[in-house]
């Protein structure tokens, strides 16, 4: 193929199917995703682009957070890996500063203006396109010119596969391209790294600043970092352990070839809209209330929690008696200790003890590492909802390896590692046990199975 493929090069299945594989991508998701691709060609012809049109085209995958629930933003560590369903993104430039976007499966469009006073739209897919090219404006606000982007997706929507961080990932990685930020003084200034894209495109999320890299509005989550440095870092056919602000590798671990994920999209949604968000953002707010109470009892700076135990002389202990004694917070004493003990335990005990054991090879402890960080969220964290844990202890039932939902929780998804020729029956005996528990939310499930995938890339 061409440097980059052409409106027409879309529909070159066995081409694509070739060049997908190569990147990582296990031959049935490459052609899923070839064929993917091929959709994206008419809604470009639509918009006035030539067959022989060069376009861009990136493969943006979901994540699975394999541990780490609410860890990310408190500068905590997950375990994380890329999933081979995702956004196949497709990009044609413009010689204005209009940004037009379809997405394919609904036969929605978008317009907007490249500039800063595009306001959020809460509820709707082009919110995480308006945010991005706002942002964009006010970073990078010299010779920005448009495009029109058409995408399409298999991931399931509102599944806590990160479809949002997806998003906002492929519209920077169309935009930036088109207009060569990584070549521009305050991208080198402040992004060395794919980590620290990560970070960054965490910030343009959630709204913060990203060193001279000035916030703005966000899409009104609180989230962190991990969605985005799954997506762009980590590798196929490998497990990454990470710690976050700032986002570090602490160490990957290879899966097995005898073993792949088994996926549960449970068919509860798990919006981040309306008292959705709210209940996202309340565990968020939690872990900073927590930090602040210890920050003004221990007379520190830290920015999270993280921070605080690590600089605190007796470690977690005396932040806990702070805790227990904290009055008049905008949250009771137990429930600033009921997440605080969550990411002590999540953060600091069952992640580096799961991670020895992926890395010594030891399924069985691995299994009892993940068992506990399940058995938390239900009871300190409160983000999980029936059909979540159902799925989760159903799938162990079964012989998985191990089972845990995540995400943000509130519904979502759960995983299940099992061994690759056990994977079939597993698949088929546990949604079979789900809808038969839960029939309304099993009509709208979604199983299936994936390997670690590649990172996001663009097609050659």
């Amino acid at each position: 193929m061409n440097e980059s493929p052409t409106v027409q090069g879309l529909s070159e299945i066995d081409e694509l199917t070739a060049q997908l594989g190569e990147a990582g991508l296990s031959r049935p998701a490459a052609k899923d995703k070839a064929e993917l691709f091929g959709l994206c060609a008419k809604p470009l012809q639509d918009l006035g682009h030539s067959n022989e049109a060069s376009v861009r085209a990136f493969f943006v995958p979901g994540r699975i957070e394999v541990l780490g629930k609410h860890t990310d933003y408190a500068g905590g560590r997950s375990i994380v890996a890329a999933a081979e369903k995702g956004f196949c993104m497709t990009a044609v430039a413009r010689r204005d500063r209009i940004v037009r976007v379809v997405d394919v499966r609904e036969g929605e469009q978008a317009e907007l203006a490249m500039d800063g006073q595009i306001r959020r739209v809460p509820g709707d897919w082009s919110n995480y396109a308006a945010t991005v090219v706002r942002r964009l404006a006010k970073n990078f606000p010299a010779r920005l010119c448009g495009a029109d982007i058409a995408f399409v997706s298999d991931l399931p929507a509102a599944a806590g596969m990160s479809s949002s961080s997806a998003m906002v990932v492929g519209f920077f990685l169309a935009l930036s391209a088109f207009n060569e930020l990584a070549s521009r003084r305050e991208y080198r200034t402040n992004i060395k790294s794919g980590e620290d894209l990560a970070g960054y495109l965490s910030a343009v999320e959630n709204g913060q600043s990203f060193g001279t890299l000035t916030g703005d509005e966000g899409v009104g989550t609180s989230g962190g970092s991990e969605d985005h440095t799954a997506i762009l870092c980590c590798r196929a056919g490998t497990l990454s352990q990470y710690s976050y602000c700032p986002v570090r590798l602490e160490r990957t671990v290879k899966l097995p070839t005898g073993y792949v994920f088994a996926v549960a999209s449970s068919g509860v949604a798990a919006e981040k809209t309306g008292p959705a968000m709210e209940k996202y953002n309340r565990i968020s707010k939690l872990a900073r209330c927590a930090t602040e109470v210890c920050n003004r009892a221990a007379g520190r700076p830290d920015a999270h929690l993280a921070a605080a135990i690590a600089g605190c002389a007796d470690g977690a202990d005396r932040l806990r008696r702070i805790l227990r004694e904290s009055r008049n917070e905008p949250f009771s004493a137990d429930e600033l200790l009921s997440r605080f003990e969550h990411f002590v335990a999540e953060s600091e005990e069952i992640i580096p003890a799961a991670g020895d054991a992926l890395t010594a090879g030891n399924f069985e402890e691995f299994g009892k590492q993940v068992v506990k960080s399940q058995e938390l969220a239900e009871k300190l964290l409160d983000n999980q909802v029936a059909e979540t844990v159902f799925l989760a202890h159903s799938a162990c039932r079964l012989g998985a390896v191990a089972a845990s939902a995540f995400g943000a929780g509130f519904g979502g998804s759960v995983w299940a590692l099992t061994e690759v020729e056990k994977a079939g029956k597993l698949i088929a005996e546990w949604s079979a046990q789900y809808k038969s528990q839960f029939p309304e939310a099993g009509e709208k499930a979604v199983f299936w199975l994936t390997r670690p995938g590649p990172a996001a890339f663009q097609l050659r």
